[in-house]
């Protein structure tokens, strides 16, 4: 029976990164997953009350790490079969490489490097559709869940917010997925990092 769960995802976080990649390299292993990978837009979470959310804004596209999210939902749902590949490229590109997210020819890149046409990510990003399923599914993170940041494990009626340390442990999500569900255990935090 797989184990199904939500995993979000703002590549603008390196603890996003380690959880991220740790699910996608799990789920190239042969683990029984049944994974959504959501976004959550650390930009739209840390706007000003007031201002237009990112989705409104003519210009929130162009908001920290909007863009990538946005490729990435169109990748995700035209082209699932090279989703991982280009999920785990985005991040590779933001914390090994330190490159813009805003730049469209950095996300064309990594899309071209996964075997995907980028002229048909940048069609699918300017019909509009990709940023209106950020609105949705962030708004679905935030109203259903109280998702406050990435990475949060939504498994069942829980979320769970979680910083993996390590990159390349897959091993570790098994621990996170055994105690989502263990509710009398609200928080869980060292008082140092023993590295």
């Amino acid at each position: 029976m797989p184990r199904r769960f939500t995993l979000t995802y703002d590549y603008l976080c390196p603890f996003a990164r380690n959880a991220n990649e740790a699910v996608a390299e799990a789920l190239a292993d042969g683990a029984p997953y049944e994974v959504l990978f959501a976004p959550f837009s650390l930009h739209q979470n840390n706007r000003p009350e007031g201002e237009p959310a990112v989705w409104d804004d003519p210009e929130g596209i162009d908001g920290s790490g909007v863009r990538a999210l946005v490729w990435s939902l169109a990748v995700r749902d035209r082209h699932p079969d090279h989703f991982l590949a280009f999920h785990v490229g985005v991040f590779s590109a933001r914390h090994d490489d330190g490159a813009d997210l805003n730049d469209v020819e950095v996300l064309a890149k990594v899309a071209a490097n996964v075997g995907i046409d980028p002229s048909s990510i940048d069609e699918a990003v300017a019909s509009g559709t990709p940023m209106d399923n950020l609105r949705s599914e962030h708004t679905w993170l935030v109203e259903d869940y109280a998702v406050f940041g990435v990475p949060t494990f939504i498994a069942g009626d829980e979320a769970v917010f979680v910083r993996l340390m390590d990159r390349h442990a897959a091993g570790d999500v098994e621990r996170v997925l055994d105690h989502v569900g263990w509710t009398s255990l609200n928080e869980f935090k060292r008082t140092r990092i023993p590295r």
